[in-house]
């Protein structure tokens, strides 16, 4: 799987779990794709702290995962969904399958 995507599914469903301060760090240097610089001066921190805290909340947000295990539940749901909807002829089943992949 692609990090930024990995990144991007696991700040989906833990990010509310980090402080506002982390979030608004990692976000903006993972997801935003600013610079180091730009977030240090933003937040009056060094670079090494904005290096230092995108680095605990990205392994915050991967032990969260390897206890609770939702994305990968989620990723498993919508692989079988869209091979329910791929695989069925029944026009019922398929807008179904395709009302669970837009929910999820």
């Amino acid at each position: 799987m692609d990090r930024l995507y990995e990144e991007t599914l696991l700040f989906d469903f833990y990010g509310e779990l980090l402080t506002q301060k982390q979030r608004q760090i990692f976000e903006e240097v993972v997801l935003c794709n600013c610079s180091l610089g730009e977030v240090a001066e933003d937040h009056g921190i060094s670079r090494q702290g904005v290096h230092d805290t995108v680095r605990r909340c990205g392994k915050l947000l991967a032990s969260y995962e390897e206890k609770l295990g939702l994305m990968r539940k989620f990723l498993v749901i919508k692989k079988k969904a869209a091979r329910i909807h791929e695989i069925s002829e029944n026009e019922e089943v398929r807008r179904l399958a395709d009302e669970i992949l837009e929910e999820l």
